[in-house]
This record gives C-alpha cells, structure tokens and sequence, in this order.
C-alpha cells in the first residue's frame, strides 16, 4: 500500500568530530527510498548503504506479492489448494501482522490483496459502487481464513482467490531489518526512510538527536510540530492526494477491509513506536478504525503515540504525545 507522508528529516549538521552525514536516494520497493548514514568518509559510507540496498532487494525476494517466485507469492498461487512452508522470518513476519489484525479488530488486514478493485480514485469514478458489489468485493477476505503452522512454519489460504500483501507491514519491517543490519556492522547512526517508514538510531556528529517535522496535509507550507527521533520509529498515511467526493463527503483510498467502504474523516495518521513494523501497520488500521477507536485504541498500548489530522484540517493527538512541546 502506497503512502503519501507528511513526515519531513532535519538535519542540523553534516559535519563533527570526524564524522559526517551522508545521503543516497534511490527508488526501490515501486517507492522512494532513502538511506541516511553517518560515516567517517565516502567509501565508510557507500559500504553502509550498499549494504542496505542488498538487504531491501533479500526481503523483497521474499515477501513481495509482485514477484512470481517469492514465498509469499507461492503462498497466493496455493489459496485454497494447500500450504506453503515458508522461512522462519516469512513465517513470524505473517504471525506479527495476524497479531495486529487482532488488535485492530480486522482494520489492518494483510489479505486486503484479495478485494476487487472496484473503487478508482484517477478521476473516472462518477458515482459510487452498488452495495451488492462493495459486498462482494471483500468476500475473499479475511485474517482468521490465513491458517499458520507454527511447527511445520506453513501457511495456508482458506479459500481460492484469497492473497496476501504484505505492503500495510512490509516496507516498515523492511526499514527496521535495514537499521539492526547497519548497526550490526558498525553503523551506529543513521536513518532508513521507505517511503515514509522512518527508522532512526543514535545522533547526530554534532551531538543531536535526529528530528522530523509533521505538517498537517490541508496545510503542506507548514511544518506544525517537531519531534526527536531517539532508536524510534515513526509513519505516515495519507489519502490527501488519492479520494473521491460523493454527495458531499470525502473518501480516502485507504479501504475498509472489513466492509469494502473506503475509510472517511482522517486524512492522515502518523503513529510513533520503537519499531517500524508496528508504526507501518497501526498507522493503516488506526486510520481505517477513525480518530475516536484509533485514538482510543493508541491510549491502551504502551510506548506507542500518535497524531492523527481530520478532513477538516484539525490535530488530535494520543495521551502520551504533547503537541504543545513540540510546536514550531
């Protein structure tokens, strides 16, 4: 699932102690994706990065539903025929993402793949769907029909036509193996940046903690709060640029895998964790379950924050996150 962030890196400096910060954009994953290290020279730095654009393509190669050959996509072609044994990491990678789809009482959903897309959000779309064929294009779908052996590390689909995507948790999960790989190596700061999946870790040469700016989308000229970024992780969706209007009201293209509706009244969500993976996947059922459930929900999980700006332009925020502090 592609995102649209609202999530701004700042840098305070590019050079301290010997150290520097050096940067590489690339396009992978079919999103922007960008690696941000700290280094004593060049060639330190080119060796970290290369070695992040290797393991992105390893994990990619694994869990991508896109690429006929990966595990994942083995798992989609045996819906409703028979179980795939997988890799422990594919194989605890689908158990964390069912364990999300618990929390989120089936807001976040990875067998999301399977709904007909039958809404289109290019500008064809001139009115909305039947009721019937909204039904009808969630019927493949559901977490509690994805069957895991945790001995044999199997996975099955239920039903035919059911399919896993792994992009609601994927580029969050792919952002954090990125960082405890280049740590492990000896990288002890940096950032990896998929699309709007920000993990940080350790500080800056000049001493400082990495910071991201959040801009309320109806407001892009505006950075409206700054946060410190301390071995964290935060994510960004959005549907400010993908919706449909339909008698007045605004319909993201973020769907409901529950009903097949699209969700309405958030225009973006940014949720703030340890891990990566977990912000990735929060951020998409938090906006699915709406300020009120999401917000509700955020309150009850330890470590986790979140901000969530409405279609009318205003910032609702989780207990545990004071805005006021961080306002620019």
């Amino acid at each position: 699932m592609k995102k649209n962030a609202t999530i701004f890196l700042l840098l305070s400096c590019v050079y301290s102690f010997g150290q520097m910060v050096h940067k590489r954009k690339l396009s992978m994953l079919g999103s922007p994706f960008e690696i941000t290290v700290v280094a004593r020279d060049t060639i330190e730095a080119n060796k970290y990065i290369d070695l992040s654009v290797s393991e992105v393509k390893r994990i990619e190669n694994e869990i991508s539903d896109w690429i006929p050959t990966t595990l994942i996509s083995q798992v989609n072609q045996n819906a409703g025929i028979k179980p795939v044994k997988v890799t422990p990491e594919v194989f605890e990678l689908v158990e964390r993402a069912l364990k999300i789809s618990e929390l989120t009482s089936g807001a976040f959903d990875i067998s999301y793949a399977s709904m007909d897309k039958i809404w289109k959000f290019d500008g064809s779309m001139k009115e909305m769907p039947t009721e019937e064929a909204i039904k009808k294009s969630v019927a493949k779908i559901g977490y509690k029909k994805i069957i895991l052996d945790k001995k044999e590390k199997t996975i099955f689909l239920k039903e035919s036509g059911m399919k896993l995507g792994l992009g609601g948790i994927g580029q969050g999960y792919i952002a954090d193996k990125v960082e405890e790989l280049l740590f492990l190596k000896g990288c002890k700061s940096g950032i990896v940046n998929v699309s709007g999946d920000i993990n940080a870790w350790g500080k800056q040469p000049d001493g400082k903690l990495w910071s991201v700016g959040i801009v309320n989308p109806l407001n892009k000229n505006k950075v409206f709060a700054t946060f410190p970024l301390e071995d964290s992780a935060v994510e960004t969706s959005g549907s400010y640029e993908k919706y449909v209007v339909f008698n007045g009201k605004r319909y993201s293209h973020i769907i409901d895998p529950r009903t097949g509706y699209p969700a309405s009244g958030v225009v973006s969500v940014s949720v703030f964790a340890k891990k990566t993976e977990i912000a990735d996947a929060l951020a998409t059922g938090i906006f699915v379950l709406g300020i009120d459930v999401g917000l509700d929900l955020v309150n009850q999980l330890k470590g986790i924050g979140c901000i969530i700006v409405d279609d009318k332009g205003a910032v609702h925020v989780s207990k545990n996150i004071d805005i006021e502090k961080y306002n620019k």
